[in-house]
């Protein structure tokens, strides 16, 4: 029932406040490792969740594990999607969208913390998932609540560019919408970041 309410129960990466302004926060977050898998959405008929999973399949989230030990491995949140377009994510994984003409979707999930490097994760089953390092980041980020609609994310992220250039802050790449709560949390419980990242 705590889930409905926005209840975050799984682990969380920790990382570093370095400065926290009315408008954001900037933060540093240590390496980690990552499953990843690349797709075509259109491969999925329309189900904008299907990287998503083939990557709860991996860690046992909807089943048997598919992985080669064969180990369950813990959920973590949030969900993060990197996209330069249309966001297509919903719990704790990353996706970004890749090229122009052919929209290829590559989305994460970050593996719990007791995986320092990528060789102690267990190696998928399925080939499309990919076990990967993740070196350490610094963002600006800013949390909200609610539906993290196209809008409502397209509104925050210009605000926190903008704030984080008028405060002399470099941008070095795309921005991430990091999503804590399942997709059947009710909408006021969400919480929702956007982090972009900096110099």
């Amino acid at each position: 029932m705590g889930m409905v309410f926005g209840k975050i129960n799984v682990e969380t990466p920790n990382h570093e406040v370095i400065k926290a302004t009315a408008d954001y926060e900037i933060r540093r977050y240590p390496p980690a490792v990552v499953a990843q898998v690349t797709y075509d959405p259109s491969e999925f008929r329309g189900n904008k969740d299907g990287g998503f999973t083939l990557l709860a399949n991996y860690i046992g989230a909807l089943g048997d594990p598919q992985n080669t030990k064969p180990e369950t491995i813990a959920m973590t949140a949030p969900v993060i999607t990197k996209t330069g377009e249309k966001i297509a994510m919903t719990a704790p994984v990353v996706t970004k969208t890749e090229g122009e003409e052919k929209k290829m979707v590559t989305m994460e999930f970050l593996l719990p913390a007791k995986y320092q490097r990528a060789e102690e994760a267990p190696a998928p089953v399925d080939k499309r998932v990919v076990i990967r390092e993740e070196g350490e980041r610094k963002y600006g980020a800013v949390r909200f609540g609610g539906v993290a609609s196209d809008g409502v994310v397209e509104e925050k992220v210009e605000m926190l560019k903008k704030g984080l250039e008028r405060d002399g802050f470099k941008v070095i790449g795309e921005y991430l919408l990091a999503r804590y709560n399942p997709p059947w949390t009710l909408p006021p419980f969400r919480t929702n970041e956007i982090l972009i990242p900096i110099e």
